[in-house]
């Protein structure tokens, strides 16, 4: 039996990036894993296109909501393993210090909330993101961790690449 580890994804906003991760951790690891988001400035919304974009692939939704991380660094906050930053800006940001120690990772994935132009701009650029989120945390949840010391796995999550070489988004 594995352990189940816990994850925290950070962004700015919490409102996109950050909540697609949370959603697409919980529907991928089979357990593995308990998922959380905060940000640094949340909105106090989930964007809309996020919401339709996890429903129309059948991921759950229920929970989802725009927070903030200092939720989590909070006494009694439950000590994550793993806070990952999924936006350059809120990596720049001071954080909060988390109980734990969890091992600590920054992906640099773009907002797709910042997207302008037409509906189906918008809409292709959370599934890109989508799309980029599932590649990594995949990578993630697969990770045999109990064979890999903390020092050799926060190498290697920060080492994730991006996307799979050659591929697209559908």
């Amino acid at each position: 039996m594995h352990p189940t580890y816990r994850v925290l994804y950070v962004c700015t906003g919490n409102s996109a990036r950050s909540i697609l991760a949370e959603a697409l951790t919980r529907h991928l690891s089979g357990g593995r894993f308990e998922a959380f988001s905060g940000g640094a400035h949340p909105r106090g919304e989930v964007h809309p296109l996020a919401l339709e974009l996890l429903r129309s692939n059948d991921l759950l939704t229920e929970g989802l909501r725009s927070k903030s991380w200092n939720e989590f660094a909070a006494p009694g906050a439950p000590p994550m393993d793993f806070v990952i930053t999924v936006c350059d800006r809120a990596a720049g940001e001071s954080c909060p210090v988390w109980p734990g120690r969890p091992i600590t990772a920054q992906w640099s994935v773009p907002d797709p909330a910042a997207v302008g132009g037409s509906s189906l701009a918008q809409k292709a650029a959370f599934r890109e993101t989508l799309f980029l989120l599932q590649h990594r945390i995949s990578l993630l949840t697969e990770l045999k961790a109990e064979s890999l010391d903390r020092l050799a796995l926060r190498t290697r999550l920060g080492e994730f690449p991006i996307a799979p070489t050659g591929t697209a988004a559908p």
